[in-house]
């Protein structure tokens, strides 16, 4: 089994966005570092998929 590193990592997002990440969050129960994450992973996920069908 393969570690995974985990580091910490900055971005800066309009205030809107932040405020509208905290609703959300608050909504589902969950924190915004969790949603943020979340939303990462199914971006990358998506356009990975879809630069493979591309490249195909």
């Amino acid at each position: 089994m393969t570690e995974h590193a985990i580091r910490p990592v900055a971005i800066k997002i309009d205030i809107d966005i932040k405020e509208r990440v905290k609703r959300l969050a608050i909504a589902r129960q969950r924190t915004p570092h969790w949603l943020m994450r979340e939303a990462i992973s199914q971006y990358v996920e998506r356009e990975e998929k879809r630069e493979a069908f591309r490249q195909a």
